[in-house]
């Protein structure tokens, strides 16, 4: 069943986002120095993905037109008014934090990212789940401490990474037969490295030492295969 690791993944966050509102009473020092250290973590993690551009001008033309896609098409106002939608449907849970923050927030750090592209990938053309497997235990504890913090919206960003990774693993097949492995491999390696940034952003932003609309950031992944593939057919 190529879906297979989606739908952990999605179950994962789930189930973390639950235990996080069961576990809601964890005092408020520990939540907030817990998940300063999530946001440590998650810079950490952005540097390394980051790093690992073969062209850091692919990296940094790719963020510029990116942003100004994304700020003239206002994504991030787009994702926020999504979670105000879902909640005024049903509501503030206990006053903790609003859901627009905790779909927004968890949708960021669980769909950006190579791991999901690539896990959605092997599920989808070898039928291997191993990389979606270790991304969901990694989204369950994650969603754990979010939810502690800024309340039920976590459970929401499943959907989005339902939909996201059931695509790439339902039209992997296709993709595979249509793009040359060599592009393959060099849009992966660029894609790392742009979202490397976003994630980056979004572990300062955890932190608390910026609030850059890492939202509006999400089109550079699009103009990054473009111009690999530019790259690719006509360098």
């Amino acid at each position: 069943m190529f879906l297979l690791g989606t739908i952990v993944n999605g179950l994962l966050i789930i189930i973390g986002t639950l235990l996080g509102k069961l576990l809601h009473r964890i005092p408020e020092g520990v939540k907030k120095t817990v998940m300063h250290g999530i946001g440590l973590a998650v810079v950490v993690l952005g540097v390394q993905m980051g790093l690992k551009s073969a062209n850091f001008l692919i990296m940094i033309i790719s963020l510029v037109f990116g942003t100004v896609i994304g700020e003239y098409s206002d994504l991030e106002g787009k994702l926020n008014r999504f979670g105000d939608w879902i909640e005024m449907k049903i509501g503030k849970g206990n006053g903790q934090g609003s859901i627009s923050q905790g779909f927004v927030t968890g949708t960021l750090i669980f769909v950006i990212g190579a791991m999901g592209i690539i896990g959605a990938l092997d599920s989808g053309i070898r039928g291997d789940h191993s990389v979606l497997y270790t991304k969901s235990i990694i989204d369950g504890f994650t969603a754990i401490i979010l939810t502690t913090t800024l309340g039920i919206g976590v459970i929401f960003s499943a959907i989005p990474v339902i939909v996201y990774e059931g695509l790439i693993a339902l039209f992997a097949t296709q993709i595979d037969r249509i793009v040359p492995q060599a592009l393959m491999d060099s849009f992966i390696v660029e894609m790392t490295s742009v979202g490397g940034v976003m994630i980056f952003a979004i572990g300062l932003n955890m932190i608390g030492i910026t609030k850059i609309r890492v939202a509006n950031l999400l089109p550079g992944i699009l103009v990054t295969a473009v111009i690999v593939t530019v790259m690719y057919f006509f360098a």
